[in-house]
């Protein structure tokens, strides 16, 4: 892959998808995998799949498709998520605590290593996964310490853009972002919205239109 070709977003997004059917279709025992049935299972086109994939090599063979393992590995490499990254959480309240639990975090390689919250009664507790809740003052120096790479925000929308500001004086320059409140940060920070509001709207107004139509 050339160094100066920029990978559409769309496509990111959906390799992300593809290794996790990949993943359901090793453990049910299939070996090797088309496009068009690879393109099925994430509800994509067969040339979009394709083309995706052309973008960092060739992968499969004319008449015979993907190796199903092989794809696997590729696409680990491919978004990085063959090594681990260190996250750290702040905002202990359901979700922080909920993340911090996540099983599945840990087996793709995301290890939250540090837990931050500005409540006095939660700091110096345990969290649920063992890890000692620490002040969000103390995020700096947790940063240098456990190498945090990506930082975590699961507080209410008026801390988030605090929480960004201390991330980033951190050097802390990718940002998953679970606040509705849409952070500002610099050019060299990379930040991810999940909101579930804005994901339970469109399936109120599908709904709404599917049953009206």
């Amino acid at each position: 892959m050339r160094k100066t070709m920029k990978i559409p977003r769309a496509t990111v997004t959906r390799l992300s998808l593809y290794y996790r059917q990949l993943e359901l279709m090793e453990f049910d025992g299939y070996r090797t995998v088309s496009s068009e049935k690879l393109a099925w299972l994430c509800q994509v086109n067969p040339a979009q799949v394709r083309k995706d994939l052309g973008y960092f090599g060739e992968f499969g063979v004319r008449g015979v498709g993907y190796d199903v393992r092989e794809l696997q590995n590729q696409i680990k490499k491919i978004l990085a998520i063959n090594r681990e990254w260190n996250l750290g959480v702040v905002g202990i309240g359901k979700l922080g605590s909920a993340l911090l639990q996540h099983r599945n975090l840990l087996a793709r390689g995301f290890r939250c290593v540090a837990a931050f919250d500005n409540d006095p009664e939660k700091i110096g507790q345990l969290g649920p996964s063992g890890i000692r809740i620490r002040d969000i003052e103390e995020l700096s120096r947790a940063v240098k310490e456990l190498n945090i790479e990506i930082g975590v925000i699961t507080t209410p929308a008026s801390a988030a853009q605090y929480v960004a500001d201390v991330f980033i004086e951190a050097d802390v320059n990718a940002i998953l972002n679970f606040s509705p409140a849409r952070i500002q940060v610099p050019d060299c920070c990379m930040v991810e919205n999940i909101d579930f509001t804005v994901r339970l709207d469109i399936l109120a107004y599908k709904l709404h239109h599917e049953i009206n139509s």
